[in-house]
This record gives C-alpha cells, sequence and structure tokens, in this order.
C-alpha cells in the first residue's frame, strides 16, 4: 500500500504574514528581519552573518565610547549622558527653546502667520490657537508642518502684535527666545 502524502508545511513570518521565504519581497522586510534570524535562519543566512557582523561593531564602538569618556575625567559620581542615536549613527539634537514667526504671503494680498515652538515652553497648541484666534479676531489652527511637526496657522498678518501677546500670556516664554523669519533669515524679536 502506498504512503499517504503529508500536507507541506510552510512558516508563514510573524510579523508581515507572508511566508518566510517572501518576505524580501514584502514591503516590511526591514522590520521582518529581526524574525527571520530567530525563526528561520536557514532561509536568510546573509542575515545571519551580516547581523554577526554588526554586533561585533556594536561592542567595539561601545568599548571606544566607554574609553573616551574614561579619558575625558569622568568623576565615578557623575552620571553619564544619554545621547539619543538616530539610526545610522546620527546624533539627534536637542531642540533649541525658540519661538520662530513667520509670514507667508499667498495670492499677493493674503498671509498667513505661522508660530513654531510653543510646545517647548510647555504651552498646549490647541489652547493657543484658540487664544490667538479671539486674540485677532480671525482664523486659527493647529496644523503639521513641513518638519511633520505642529504649528499654529494664524490668518492675516499679526506679526506686529504677536510678541507681545505670547509674552504677556505665557510668563515662561522670554521675549529674547522669540525670533521672525524674514527673508529667509533669522532675525530676532528684541530689536
Amino acid at each position: 500500500m502506498a504512503e499517504k502524502p503529508q500536507p507541506a508545511r510552510v512558516l508563514y513570518c510573524g510579523v508581515c504574514g507572508l511566508p518566510a521565504e517572501y518576505c524580501e519581497f514584502g514591503s516590511d522586510f526591514e522590520k521582518c528581519k529581526p524574525w527571520l534570524i530567530q525563526h528561520a535562519p536557514e532561509l536568510y543566512p546573509d542575515l545571519v552573518k551580516d547581523t554577526n557582523s554588526n554586533e561585533a561593531d556594536k561592542v567595539s564602538d561601545k568599548l571606544q565610547a566607554a574609553s573616551i569618556s574614561d579619558g575625558a575625567g569622568a568623576s565615578s559620581t557623575s552620571k553619564p549622558e544619554e545621547v539619543k542615536r538616530l539610526p545610522g549613527g546620527k546624533i539627534k539634537k536637542k531642540d533649541k527653546q525658540e519661538v520662530i514667526i513667520e509670514k507667508v504671503v499667498r495670492n499677493k494680498r493674503k498671509c498667513i502667520t505661522t508660530v513654531k515652538g510653543l510646545e517647548l515652553f510647555g504651552v498646549k497648541l490647541s489652547d493657543a490657537s484658540k487664544k490667538l484666534g479671539k486674540k485677532f479676531a480671525t482664523g486659527a489652527s493647529v496644523v503639521k508642518g513641513p518638519t511633520e511637526k505642529e504649528q499654529i496657522d494664524v490668518q492675516g498678518d499679526i506679526s506686529f502684535d504677536i510678541v507681545d501677546f505670547i509674552t504677556d500670556t505665557w510668563h515662561d516664554v522670554p521675549e529674547s527666545a522669540i525670533f521672525f523669519i524674514e527673508d529667509g533669515k533669522k532675525v530676532s524679536a528684541v530689536d
């Protein structure tokens, strides 16, 4: 009597849901790599080699960073500074606490004044937009800017009174931290 054929067992990726052999053709292959290395190393031997070399690089980077901080005269009582690193090894800079006001002219006569950076001083942007809209009797809204950070767009040219309003309403915002963008240059509002 002939043997009954057994069904083929397919290993599906826990991240994207595709069969593990097809993960490289999916849209989230970078996200799938750690899962594949752990659950299906025989399918992608190059990934395993790459991770082993990357881990060795990370260990050597940590050792170099530790020797640099030890050589800089760091005392044993101080905490080491935590540096936020982005993918690719770039160091993320902290945002400067400053408010930037920019006037954008559209259709040759209509203006929009954008206010960026109020959230760095602990100001809730939705409340700030309501107060700005009431004070200047115009429309104001919180929108995402080109850098994916939220900013306040106020209809009209309110740049003449906005500095006084900001410093009077939110006392944590010093006048020295407010800047205007004029002709592509950052100009202090204190002048």
